[in-house]
């Protein structure tokens, strides 16, 4: 066991005398150093007497018009973009409510659920409602006791619950 103490003392005062070394040793050198020695701005200068690198051609990447981008991912690809010949989400009328029919909501404590145009649906969740050639991308925005909340872009859709 004194043994094992002795060699862990010897080691660490071993390691404090060559740290004190290191120290003092740039101090040594800079003394040492003769007069006519140039100071280095840094690990970017360059010495007088390096060569200079010119190159004989530059590297180049160009993608062709149509072809697949190199650096999307494997399988990926990019959604179709409309057109702006003027029917898409952006565009058209705001939808009445008369385009909706609810015929059955569910207020239960965990989920509230609404069939919508025949379908079931929850509060966040997406659906596409098509008219004519035009397809509107909407949001179930709430649920409430009587009443469906819609939502499109900027506008608010409220759908009362058809009774008979």
């Amino acid at each position: 066991m004194k043994t094992i103490l002795i060699t862990i003392f010897s080691l660490l005062a071993l390691a404090g005398f060559t740290r004190a070394a290191e120290k003092h040793a740039p101090a040594a050198a800079a003394a040492a150093a003769p007069a006519t020695a140039t100071p280095t701005a840094g690990p970017a200068s360059v010495p007088a007497s390096a060569p200079v690198i010119e190159l004989k051609t530059k590297s180049a990447f160009t993608v062709e018009s149509g072809s697949r981008n190199p650096f999307w991912p494997i399988g990926w690809k990019p959604s179709p973009k409309i057109s702006g010949g003027g029917t898409g989400e952006n565009t058209g009328a705001d939808l009445p409510p008369s385009a909706f029919l609810v015929s059955t909501i569910m207020l239960d404590p965990g989920a509230h659920f609404a069939i919508i145009n025949g379908k079931a649906m929850v509060e966040g969740q997406t659906f596409g409602l098509q008219m004519g050639s035009q397809t509107y991308q909407l949001t179930v925005k709430r649920i409430e006791d009587g009443r469906v909340i819609l939502g499109r872009r900027d506008q608010e859709i409220v759908v009362p619950l058809r009774r008979k």
